[in-house]
This record gives C-alpha cells, sequence and structure tokens, in this order.
C-alpha cells in the first residue's frame, strides 16, 4: 500500500506536466474548429449559389426549343425547317460570339461599352460564384434576345441575312445596351453626382430583362419586319390584311409551356443566390409574382378577344401569357403579388390592341406576334414597375423619380435597338437583299433554303 502510495506520489508532478503541455494544444484545437467550421459553411453556401446559377441558365436555355415551337405554330408548315434551323442558330452562333467577344464588351470596364477581352472571362470577378458559370447564365439570356426577332421576320427571310443580323445581336446590340445596365454603366451608376441621380435620384431598373432582353429583341424585330416587307397575300389590294393561319396550335401551345417553365429559372434565378433566407424569401417572391403575372395576362388576353371577336382565341391567349411574363421580369422582385397581377393584365390587354394597331395601322406584318408581345410589353412593364414598386413607386407614394428613371432607360434602350437595327437591315437589304425570292416564298423556305422539309 505504502508503495502504491509512493508510486502515485511520484507520478502526479508527471501528470500535470503531461497536462499542461495539452491545455495550449487543447485551446488551439477549440480556436481551429469554429474557423474550419466557417470555412465548410462558406463553401457549402458558394456551391448551394452555383447549383442554382446553373440551374436557372438550364432552364432558359429550355426556353429555346420553347421559341422554336411557338414560332413554328403559328406559320406555315412550309416553313418549319426554317424556323426550327434560325433557332439553332441563333444559340451555337450566339453563345460562340457572345464568348468570343459579346461578354467582354457588357462586362469589362469602359464608358459606352466595355473592354472587349477575346475568348476569355478572366477579367471578371463574380465574387463567390465561378465566372464561367455567370457566363454562361448572361450567355443564355443573349440568346434569348436574339431568338425573338426570328418569328417577326419569318416564311420570307434568306437564311444567310439572318445569319448576318443574328451576329450583330449577339456581339454589338444586346451587349452594348447589357453594359448600360447589368454591366454596372450609366443608367445604373448610383453614385453620387452621377447622371441618373442627378436628373431622377435613382437609377434604372431592370431585374431581369424586360427591357434589356426582351424589349430589345421586339424593336429589332419591328424594324426588321417593316423594312423586310408584308407576306406575299398578308393584305389586299384595298390595303386589309388577310389572316394567315399558322399550321399547328398544338405545338405553339406546347411551347407557351415551354417558355412559361423556362420563366421560372429566367426570373427567379436571376437573384444569382440561394443560400441564404433573404435570398430564398427573394426567390420565392419573384416565382409568385412571376406566375400571377403569366396567369393574368392569359386571363385578360382571353375574355377581351371573346368580347371583340366573339370567340375565346386561343392564339391571342398563348401571346396574353407570353405578354404577362414579359411585362412583369423587369419588377417582379420590386411590386407585391397584388401589382404582379396587375401589370399581366394590362399587358395582355394591351397586347391585343397592339397587334391590330402593328398588323391594320402601321401594316407591319409580324407572324407571330413579337413586336408586340416582347417590344410593347416589355417597355410597358419596365414603365409599370415606375407606378407599381412598393419600395420606390408612384403608387406608393414615392414620387416621380423611380418613374421617370424608368421611363428614360426604356426609351434610350428601346431606341438604341430600333436605331442599331434600322441600319444594320437597311445595309443588308441595299447590298445583298434580305428577302428570298417570290418562287421561293410561294414555294416555301424549307426546299430551297434547307433542301428538306419537316414534314414528309
Amino acid at each position: 500500500m505504502k508503495t502504491m502510495k509512493s508510486i502515485l506520489r511520484s507520478a502526479l508532478p508527471l501528470c500535470a506536466i503531461l497536462f499542461m503541455s495539452c491545455v495550449p494544444t487543447l485551446a488551439m484545437a477549440q480556436d481551429a474548429e469554429p474557423t474550419e467550421l466557417a470555412a465548410k459553411a462558406t463553401e457549402t453556401a458558394s456551391g448551394v449559389d452555383t447549383i442554382w446559377l446553373l440551374l436557372g441558365a438550364m432552364l432558359v436555355f429550355f426556353m429555346q426549343p420553347g421559341f422554336a415551337l411557338v414560332e413554328a405554330g403559328f406559320t406555315r408548315a412550309k416553313n418549319t425547317t426554317n424556323i426550327l434551323m434560325k433557332n439553332f442558330v441563333d444559340f451555337t452562333f450566339g453563345s460562340l460570339l457572345f464568348w468570343f467577344v459579346g461578354f467582354g464588351l457588357m462586362f469589362g470596364d469602359g464608358g459606352f461599352v466595355g473592354l472587349p477581352h477575346l475568348f476569355s472571362s478572366d477579367f471578371y470577378d463574380a465574387g463567390a460564384l465561378p465566372t464561367e458559370g455567370f457566363l454562361i447564365f448572361q450567355t443564355v439570356f443573349c440568346a434569348t434576345s436574339a431568338t425573338i426577332v426570328s418569328g417577326a421576320m419569318a416564311e420570307r427571310t434568306k437564311f444567310s441575312m439572318y445569319i448576318i443580323y443574328t451576329i450583330f445581336i449577339s456581339v454589338l446590340i444586346y451587349p452594348v445596351s447589357g453594359h448600360w445596365t447589368w454591366g454596372g454603366g450609366w443608367l445604373m451608376n448610383g453614385e453620387d453626382g452621377s447622371f441618373m441621380m442627378t436628373l431622377f435620384g435613382d437609377t434604372f431598373h431592370d431585374f431581369a430583362g424586360s427591357t434589356i432582353v426582351h424589349s430589345v429583341g421586339g424593336w429589332i424585330a419591328l424594324v426588321g419586319a417593316a423594312i423586310l416587307g408584308p407576306r406575299m397575300g398578308k393584305y389586299g389590294r384595298d390595303g386589309k390584311p388577310h389572316a394567315i393561319p399558322g399550321h399547328n396550335l398544338t405545338i405553339a401551345a406546347l411551347g407557351v409551356f415551354i417558355l412559361w417553365f423556362g420563366w421560372f429559372g429566367f426570373n427567379p434565378c436571376s437573384q444569382l443566390a440561394a443560400s441564404t433566407t433573404a435570398d430564398q424569401t427573394t426567390i420565392s417572391h419573384v416565382f409568385l409574382t412571376t406566375n400571377l403575372a403569366a396567369c393574368a395576362g392569359g386571363f385578360c388576353a382571353l375574355m377581351l378577344s371573346w368580347k371583340r371577336y366573339g370567340k375565346p382565341s386561343l392564339s391571342l391567349t398563348l401571346n396574353g401569357v407570353l405578354a404577362g411574363l414579359v411585362g412583369i421580369t423587369a419588377g417582379c422582385d420590386l411590386v407585391s403579388p397584388a401589382g404582379a397581377a396587375v401589370i399581366g393584365a394590362i399587358c395582355g390587354t394591351v397586347m391585343i390592341f397592339s397587334v391590330d394597331f402593328i398588323d391594320r395601322v402601321l401594316k407591319i406584318d409580324d407572324p407571330v406576334g413579337a413586336s408586340s408581345v416582347h417590344g410593347v410589353c416589355g417597355f410597358l412593364g419596365t414603365v409599370l414597375t415606375g407606378f407599381l414598386s412598393v419600395d420606390s413607386g408612384l403608387c406608393y407614394g414615392h414620387g416621380f423619380g423611380f418613374l421617370g428613371a424608368q421611363l428614360f432607360g426604356a426609351v434610350v434602350i428601346g431606341a438604341w435597338a430600333a436605331a442599331m437595327g434600322a441600319v444594320i437591315f437597311l445595309t443588308l437589304n441595299k447590298l445583298k437583299g434580305l428577302r428570298v425570292e417570290p418562287r421561293v416564298e410561294e414555294e416555301g423556305l424549307d426546299i430551297y433554303e434547307h433542301g428538306e422539309t419537316a414534314y414528309n
């Protein structure tokens, strides 16, 4: 027993020394653990945001077949191959060209336009997001803007000329106006003493592209269709328009459903993040406002067409849904659910009058109504955000500043797109001619332009 006690007494100093030597190590481990946890949390949040961004890119890409089906369904069977081919060209050429030069012009440093960074995205810092992911997300938006023009100029445009003007859209028209806004340019400059803050006390706001994407494509489409001229048989000798029905409303309806689905990537994923509670709240709100506007647009177009023409028109209802989606895209993050329904209802209603005005008064032949759906409703939705924004809108007592900024931005970007479109189309028409020969138009572009038909 004494021996055991003596052993314990002699071991106590050694245990004390060992314990004291372990205390710093334990303290260091406790300090390191929160650091490692914080790093893992940051990495997880970045992963969630990246997956959300790429999911949005996939959904917006899926809108490409939606546009193809809508345009093909609203036009005649003899031109279906041509329309499908143009939608493939929009994305293939647009992706290569935007990566080549458009991304640099849109997001590079510069005043009027960014500096080009050929074949490179390394110049851009996307924060916690991978730059490559941000590039592909912006690429699918650029392809959407180019696709809008295809429908308005369908059934009579040379395929070679289409390739040329879609190049200009992807590398010049869209990137420049995109630089003014999403690229940090003058319309979005909120610094003290900047042009927009001095003039309006606020900056232009377009959350997902009512003006930047849709209105740009819509105004180019209107100018192009005007310069190209109407399809053969569209107007009689008395100047009255004749209906040229599309060949398949079934695939047109499927296309609209696909576009509606893809819009849940177009708008909510423009938040670019989903890892925080604030992000999740914004995303959920945008999902709701986007859907309500689409439903209100479709409903009002259905009811108005029923009253105006005696029958509820499917084709106008389909365009009413798209009009509501286009209109809400600018302010889907700022307006209330009720405000979203109002925007959708107004756009769905105005779209019908716009289609009629462009067709009967201006005598511009737009087979799918792209000018009205994307140009007019993109402009209208952007301006209505100035009225109905909960935080800054005129209807909520916040004055005319934000409304003025919205109106000014929509006008300036629309004028840029229309003017550049006019220069490009007039030049191409003078040099090579935009339009196919009468025999080709009469018998169909599929065989003469591509040597194959969509239906055998």
